[in-house]
């Protein structure tokens, strides 16, 4: 049992890629502790997040121990459970923030089960690509089935009113159904559908409605109106930054300013600390991150190893898509949305499942690089 869960490829992790994510993340967690410290006055957060860090880490370890196999095996039960944690939130042990209710209290910790959603339905749908390959290829077989997959955690995600996590997953969905070699027709025909129905959800709500519209009125933005006030105060702290920026701790966005410096608009913190040279060093080490985990997926893929190709694949387009949106708002080019920065932000459940997102590319790619007398028993 334990050969089977725990199985050594006799390859070591890519050096570069390692260190890579490991710049990002000790980068992200000074910047984050910067922004925490000034905001409320005390090390918890910091501490907190180092804590997480370790404990992604550690779950990442045994991921790079563990074969895809695993995964692919068990994906029935991965995805059950992960419903069930999506309904518990509404329970008594549920936590509401701000109007939300996505958290499972736990005391010591909150969890939120969208994240762990995130790679779940990735690890459920690569599965699904593999063994539905012919119902793919037949017009709407395919298309149905993909529904039904994503119906119910969509639906738990609304009631939880994470929109911004259901547009992620459902994204993340067809990118990985456009991957697989789906009829285009089809998906621009689901996409478009998709995409009245996410224009539906936000004219039922006058809140959503007056917040998107808002953000594109000029005279709120001429006249200090609070309701863009948070973009505003983002880019003011980008502007301070300049190139070099202000220097680590100065930081003054991140005292009463930004409601949120140290999760979702962390971003703007590290423009104001670090100046344009540190956001460009975000982007450029993430860039490079997600260049080398889609050249590890195609390179699975050349391998015949398709279920490995697409939990690559769609890693990198999740983690993508939130970073994309996370820097957009951030940069003042879309509303504010409650997207943490990938490996940056705080945030104990993202960290620790961005992590163990990393380690699957990584342990990707250590297959990738196997003798191929092991390969051939890699999914």
């Amino acid at each position: 049992m334990l050969s089977k869960i725990f199985n050594k490829t006799a390859q070591l992790p890519d050096k570069n890629l390692l260190v890579a994510i490991l710049a990002l993340i000790i980068f992200g967690w000074i910047l984050s502790s910067s922004a925490s410290i000034g905001h409320f006055g005390n090390y918890s957060k910091a501490i907190n997040q180092a804590i997480y860090i370790v404990l992604g880490m550690f779950f990442g370890l045994l991921v790079l121990k563990s074969p895809l196999s695993l995964y692919k095996e068990n994906r029935y039960w991965l995805f059950l459970i992960t419903i069930i944690l999506l309904a518990v939130v509404f329970s008594p042990i549920g936590k509401t923030i701000n109007g939300s209710t996505r958290w499972i209290d736990l005391v010591a910790f909150k969890l939120q089960p969208s994240e762990i959603l995130k790679i779940v339905i990735i690890l459920f749908v690569a599965g699904f690509l593999v063994e539905q390959e012919k119902d793919l290829r037949r017009p709407w077989m395919g298309f149905i089935k993909t529904l039904v997959i994503i119906t119910v955690p969509g639906v738990l995600l609304l009631l939880e009113s994470d929109f911004g996590a259901t547009i992620i997953v459902v994204a993340t969905v067809l990118a990985m159904l456009l991957a697989s070699g789906v009829y285009l027709k089809q998906l621009f025909i689901f996409g478009g559908v998709a995409l009245l129905f996410v224009v539906g959800l936000i004219s039922l709500n006058p809140n959503r409605v007056e917040r998107f519209t808002s953000f594109w009125r000029d005279d709120l933005w001429l006249n200090h109106s609070d309701k863009v006030g948070q973009t505003k105060q983002a880019l003011v702290g980008i502007a301070r930054g300049d190139w070099t920026g202000v220097g680590l701790g100065n930081s003054i966005q991140k005292y009463t300013k930004l409601p949120e410096p140290h999760t979702d608009m962390i971003f703007a913190i590290i423009g104001e600390e670090t100046g344009i040279i540190g956001m460009l060093f975000v982007i450029f080490t993430f860039t490079y991150i997600m260049l080398k985990g889609f050249k590890i997926a195609k390179e699975a893929l050349k391998d015949n190893r398709r279920y490995s190709s697409y939990v690559g694949f769609g890693i990198c387009t999740w983690l993508s898509m939130q970073f994309s949106v996370n820097i957009a708002m951030n940069l003042g080019l879309i509303p504010p949305k409650g997207f943490t920065l990938p490996l940056v932000s705080y945030g104990g459940s993202s960290i620790i499942f961005a992590l163990i997102s990393m380690a699957l590319l990584l342990r990707i790619n250590m297959e990738n690089k196997a003798d191929s007398t092991k390969r051939k028993y890699y999914v």
